[in-house]
């Protein structure tokens, strides 16, 4: 029903067009960067049985941010004790 009064909008005023092209990029956008930090991020815990702590088994050089600007992860030492 809403893909369809979009249609309709879009064929009686085809200025519309970028706008919803960018409306809906940047939802599916939104949307994709939420199941990446769900999922790989780990500071969530989906699985408490089998792994209720999966920020203690990280490594110091496993990069799990987006964007790291002047961050060498390979170089990290282990400055933390094992649990």
């Amino acid at each position: 029903m809403v893909l369809s009064t979009i249609l309709t909008h879009a064929k009686k005023h085809p200025a519309l067009i970028p706008l919803f092209v960018i409306i809906g990029s940047g939802g599916v956008g939104a949307s994709l960067y939420l199941m990446r930090l769900a999922m790989f991020n780990p500071d969530v815990s989906w699985d408490k049985k089998n792994n209720p702590e999966p920020w203690n088994k990280m490594a110091p050089n496993d990069q799990y941010k987006f964007v790291a600007v002047n961050m060498d992860y390979s170089r990290l030492k282990k400055d933390r004790p094992d649990f």
